[in-house]
C-alpha cells in the first residue's frame, strides 16, 4: 500500500546528527552522545520553521548536551508505580492515560516521558494495548480516556480507529481525549479522512501543544480548522520553557493567535522534574507573573490555568497570583492594572 503524503514526510524526518551538520555548524561529537541517550527526530515542516541556532524551535528540538548534566527524576510523576497494566496510568479515580503509541512525529527535548518516548522499551504489543482497553472496560469508575503517549496521531488510521471505537464502545466511558503535537510538528497528518474518522467518536476532544508564537503558521491553522470543522474541539497545552517562551509579551502572542485558530488555551505547565530537562525550567514566580501579566489585557478565554504536576504522582495543581488579601477587617482586592480596591464582605446571618 503506497504511503500517505504524511508517511512519507515522517520517513524523511531528520534523525541523525549527520544530517543535522548538513544544513548546520555543529559540534557532532557531543550531539551524538545526547542523541545515543536521548532520541532524536524533527519532521521536514518543523526544522523548515527554524530560522537560526538557539532559536525558540531549536532549542525545543535538537540535541543539546545539557541534556546529559541534569539530575531530575527519571520518572518524574511515578507514572510506573500507577499503570496497573503498561498501557495505562491511573492517577485520579475517573479518568486514564492510555498509551496507545509509542512514537512521536518528532521528539521535544523537555519530554515528561523522555526516558521511554521513541525507544525500544516504549513499544507496546497488540497484547498490551487490548490488555489496557480491558482494565479500562473492568473499572467502571473510568469516565474520562487520554489518549497519549507518544503521539496517537502517527498510529495509521486502521489502527487508530480500532483503538478509539473500542473505547469508545465502553458504556462508562463518557469522553475522551487525544494529547497530539501533530498539528505543531506535522500538520499535513490533519487529512480529511483522519478528521472524517475522529468525528465518529463523540464527544471527543484534542489537546495540542503549540509553544510559540513561530509556530502558529498557516499550514498549522489549517490543520486545526479541518479539526474544528469537524466538531472536534481543541485546547492546548503550553509548557514554561526558559529561553523558548517565558516572556510574557511572546506568551500573549501564542495564546491570543491560538484563539484565532480556534484552539482554547488550557494549560500553561510549569516544568516537571524530567531529569535531562533541567535547562528549561523557570522559577515558579516567573510563571506567576506571566499569568499575572494576561489578565485585563487579554482576553478570559486567553488565560489558562497555571499548573504543577507534583512529584510522585500526587496530580496537578493550579498556581495562581495573590490578588486578595485582609487587613484587619477589609478586603482588599488588587485590580489587572494593579489598583487595590476594598470590597464589601457578605456577612452572613
Amino acid at each position: 500500500m503506497a504511503r500517505e503524503a504524511w508517511q512519507e514526510a515522517l520517513k524523511n524526518s531528520i534523525s541523525s546528527v549527520a544530517q543535522l551538520g548538513n544544513y548546520f555548524a555543529v559540534d557532532t561529537a557531543a550531539l551524538e552522545e545526547v542523541a545515543a541517550r536521548y532520541p532524536f527526530r524533527v519532521t521536514p515542516y518543523y526544522f523548515s520553521l527554524i530560522t537560526a541556532v538557539g532559536d525558540p524551535i531549536w532549542k525545543q528540538c535538537i540535541p543539546d548536551p545539557l541534556e546529559l548534566t541534569d539530575s531530575g527524576f527519571e520518572d518524574p510523576l511515578a507514572e510506573e508505580n500507577l499503570a496497573p497494566v503498561p498501557a495505562v496510568v491511573h492517577r485520579y479515580p475517573d479518568r486514564v492515560v492510555f498509551l496507545a503509541s509509542g512514537s512521536c512525529a518528532g521528539y521535544c527535548r523537555f519530554c515528561t516521558r523522555k526516558r521511554k518516548v521513541g525507544c525500544a522499551n516504549m513499544a507496546l504489543s497488540f497484547r498490551e494495548l487490548r490488555e489496557g482497553i480491558d482494565y479500562i472496560a473492568a473499572t467502571p469508575q473510568i469516565r474520562d480516556v487520554i489518549f497519549s503517549g507518544g503521539d496517537p496521531l502517527v498510529l495509521p488510521d486502521s489502527v487508530l480507529e480500532d483503538l478509539l471505537a473500542r473505547v469508545h464502545a465502553i458504556p462508562h466511558v463518557e469522553i475522551i481525549r487525544i494529547g497530539s503535537r501533530v498539528p505543531v510538528t506535522l500538520p499535513e497528518r490533519i487529512t480529511d479522512n483522519l478528521c472524517q474518522l475522529l468525528r465518529k467518536y463523540p464527544p471527543l476532544y484534542l489537546n495540542t501543544h503549540f509553544n510559540h508564537p513561530l509556530e502558529l503558521t498557516e499550514q498549522a491553522a489549517q490543520a486545526c480548522a479541518r479539526l474544528a470543522d469537524a466538531g472536534i474541539m481543541l485546547g492546548n497545552q503550553t509548557v514554561l520553557l526558559r529561553g523558548v517562551n517565558d516572556d510574557p509579551v511572546v506568551i500573549a502572542e501564542l495564546f491570543r493567535g491560538l484563539l484565532k485558530m480556534r484552539v482554547r488555551p488550557y494549560y500553561l505547565h510549569h516544568m516537571d522534574l524530567t531529569r535531562g530537562t533541567g535547562h528549561f525550567r523557570t522559577p515558579l514566580s516567573r510563571g506567576l507573573e506571566i499569568i499575572k501579566s494576561l489578565r485585563g489585557p487579554v482576553s478570559g478565554l486567553a488565560s489558562p490555568y497555571y499548573v504543577v504536576d507534583l512529584p510522585g504522582g500526587k496530580g496537578k495543581v493550579p498556581v495562581l497570583p495573590e490578588y486578595i488579601k485582609r487587613e484587619g477587617g477589609r478586603l482588599l482586592i488588587q485590580t489587572p492594572g494593579g489598583e487595590t480596591v476594598e470590597y464589601p464582605e457578605l456577612e452572613l446571618p
